[in-house]
């Protein structure tokens, strides 16, 4: 059984990027370089200036859509960032499904492989899941064909969809647009390397702990982490159907700032709770967004450590970019301590892989490929607890660190009992930060970084799993955060200093500082996160525009990449 359903594993993997390959091979030339100069006049507008040019039938949609499919497959060709092809499909939906009087009218948007398209497998990087194409659109799908835009790729990811890397046997390892050597992130980091090379302005990805910002700070684009039920979510396939303890958001990411609030505001404008049961008909509020895009002063909270992995040099810089531009503008501007991001690590983890890691393992195949740092937790879940509560104790009291062997104490499958403690848990935390926020901190909003480091090399989660609390811990608490990329990497600012000492690290910190080489990672982005309260969209996003003007005046914008 074994032997077969590996050689069936083998052949899927096969046929599925046979497919692809055949399908790019034989797309008409219009979708061939190079670019003419009506289409870089396209592909330099923002998507508010297109919707109009489309209403006013100056521009086609099968223009746009075949402008920015050329430079789609360039990216695929350069970062393997995209998983199944829909531009004959596209060009048809643009002649007769799509509202062309929408607040998307003729706009490509790329979607997170998960994201149901009728006719297309939605396989989630897992064999067993394709040749089998959805008999319908999702309603995310549905809500963007009725606001006018175009679907036309679909792009990669991990499997488990709980990595920050986004490689599996399907479709192949997905690249960083700035430097091969690197991950995208994960886990959109399929759309994110799309977005950063220009084949994309907008796109659609879901994050769990982080899989739309650590991908936005990797590869150098804009996301939104919406509070749960701001931005529909039925109509996807996932790897972990049933996990509600720290619920999965999906969410929007741009290329452009001004198109990340352009998009959250139309397609919210579209009423999505009539698409979705879960999205709360909440409207979009535009007193919110005019009173923070006005407001003369904020108070701004800055959160320069998680306690757990000190930011590395090039992230703490950035952190300090955005800190000094405000401070600079006359706001408010102090470091924060909250209370414990650690302990928010220990409860999001153990809810989040509650099941023992059966429910995201039960989708491989025979001899298919996992995520290292997926694999290291499944390791760690199924050593038998005697064992574990060995290694434990050697962790905490041989080696001294208790952060790492607090995260190792109870990492074992939870019965129900104990999966309702840690809800418990959960929500006196949730408890504990809106209280400290509303009466203590009293900020407008929050800065900190995404990351503690830049991108990972390719299979660094295998070390740097557990470091991702700096994004992780606002699931937890379904705080709006949004990513802003503000710097490279320099390999002369970014080095670690003389005093750095690597073996005083805690477990968790040496993971995400063994891949730290400033020189190695010269140019990669480097972003900060914003992070207002849950269901504060219109803020959040205010907030980001402001930040950006404040970097423009003092001379830090982000220098996106140049389409080719």
């Amino acid at each position: 059984m074994g032997v077969l359903d590996y050689r069936q594993h083998r052949r899927d993997c096969q046929r599925k990027q046979a497919e692809r390959a055949s399908k790019i091979a034989t797309l008409p030339r219009a979708y061939l370089y190079p670019l003419s100069p009506q289409e870089r006049t396209i592909l330099g507008k923002p998507i508010q200036e297109l919707v109009q040019d489309v209403h006013k039938q100056i521009t086609k949609p099968v223009d746009i859509l075949r402008a920015y499919g050329k430079v789609a497959i360039e990216a695929q060709n350069k970062t393997n960032c995209v998983t199944e092809i829909l531009f004959p499909e596209a060009e048809e939906w643009a002649e007769k499904e799509i509202n062309l009087k929408g607040p998307l009218a003729g706009i490509p948007v790329s979607l997170k492989d998960s994201i149901a398209v009728k006719g297309f497998d939605t396989s989630v990087g897992y064999s067993c899941n394709t040749g089998k194409p959805w008999a319908d659109d999702g309603a995310m799908v549905k809500i963007l064909k009725d606001a006018g835009a175009v679907p036309f790729v679909k792009t990669n990811l991990p499997t488990t969809l709980l990595s920050f890397e986004s490689t599996n046997d399907v479709w192949g390892r997905c690249t960083n647009p700035h430097n091969n050597k690197y991950s995208p992130g994960g886990s959109t980091g399929g759309e994110a390397a799309l977005l950063a090379f220009g084949g994309s302005r907008i796109g659609i990805g879901s994050d769990v702990a982080g899989s739309v910002r650590a991908p936005a700070h990797f590869s150098g684009c804009y996301s939104l982490r919406c509070s749960t039920g701001r931005w529909p979510k039925m109509g996807m396939n996932t790897s972990m159907p049933g996990q509600e303890g720290i619920p999965s958001v999906f969410s929007p990411m741009a290329r452009t700032l001004n198109d990340l609030t352009y998009f959250t505001r139309s397609l919210i404008g579209m009423k999505p709770w009539k698409y979705d049961h879960t999205v709360h008909p909440l409207e979009w509020r535009d007193n919110v967004e005019t009173e923070y895009k006005e407001r003369k002063k904020f108070r701004v909270g800055v959160m320069r450590t998680d306690g757990v992995v000190t930011p590395s040099p090039a992230c703490a810089r950035a952190l300090e970019q955005v800190s000094s531009a405000l401070s600079s503008e006359g706001h408010e501007v102090f470091d924060i301590t909250p209370p414990s991001p650690y302990e928010a690590l220990v409860i999001a983890s153990q809810l989040l892989n509650a099941d023992g890691c059966r429910m995201f393992s039960s989708f491989f195949r025979t001899g298919e490929w996992n995520d290292p740092g997926a694999a290291q937790m499944k390791f760690y879940m199924e050593l038998p607890r005697p064992i574990k509560y060995l290694y434990y104790l050697w962790v905490k009291y041989v080696r001294g660190d208790d952060i790492w062997a607090g995260l190792l104490r109870n990492w074992h499958e939870k019965s129900a009992f104990e999966n309702w403690q840690l809800v418990s848990k959960r929500e006196a935390f949730k408890a504990k930060w809106h209280a400290w926020w509303q009466e203590e901190a009293k900020m407008d909003f929050m800065i900190t970084v995404p990351n503690a480091t830049p991108a990972l090399p390719h299979d660094g989660m295998k070390d740097a799993v557990s470091s991702c609390g700096y994004t992780f811990l606002f699931n937890l608490l379904d705080y709006t955060c949004g990513i802003i990329p503000v710097t490279h990497v320099d390999k002369v600012l970014d080095q670690l200093p003389a005093s750095f000492n690597f073996k005083k690290l805690n477990g968790v910190a040496k993971g995400a500082y063994m891949h730290y080489d400033a020189t190695k990672m010269e140019g990669l982005p480097v972003a900060v996160q914003v992070v207002g309260q849950r269901l504060e969209e219109e803020k959040v996003l205010a907030v980001m525009e402001r930040i950006e003007d404040a970097l423009e005046k003092n001379g830090g914008k982000y220098q996106l990449m140049e389409v080719e």
